[in-house]
């Protein structure tokens, strides 16, 4: 029984010193709100998404003035129901294309981490905000490869 013991304790202690263990040059972490902030492709879209809202509230400001040039109240509930189809039609198209604009930024930046990380040779990133200590931080890197590779800024 002790021999067998004793098999069994030396036999689990090679096998577990045969596994290669992650060491922490192959861990790497990045502040994704940063690389998001700094990346020039998402400030120019996230441009032109307010300006895009901006432009619905004016709209909406126009059509203000109008109805208060209205004097019948069938007229003034005819304006209403349009510019409500209208508005809403608008605000529909600015939410899909603010969804389908961020899905293209997060993809990019998704890309541009698994190539960065390539070059590097890490293995896995983490946000930043679940490293305690130790790994690479990769936040600048990604930033530099968006801000300068052409492709990672969408043709859209």
């Amino acid at each position: 029984m002790y021999k067998f013991k004793l098999i069994a304790v030396t036999s689990l202690f090679f096998s577990l010193s045969a596994f290669n263990p992650s060491y922490p040059d192959t861990i790497g972490c990045a502040d994704f709100k940063k690389i998001e902030n700094n990346y020039s492709y998402a400030q120019k879209t996230y441009k032109e998404l307010d300006d895009k809202v901006l432009a619905l509230q004016q709209y909406l400001i126009n059509k203000d003035k109008e109805y208060k040039t209205i004097d019948s109240p069938v007229s003034k509930k005819n304006f209403e129901e349009k510019t409500e189809k209208e508005y809403k039609a608008k605000e529909d198209a600015i939410l899909k294309l603010k969804l389908q604009k961020e899905q293209e930024i997060f993809n990019n930046i998704q890309n541009a981490s698994k190539i960065v990380s390539a070059q590097k040779k890490i293995d896995v990133v983490f946000d930043y905000r679940v490293i305690l200590s130790g790994g690479t931080d990769l936040t600048q890197d990604i930033i530099d490869y968006l801000n300068n590779n052409k492709s990672s800024s969408a043709k859209k």
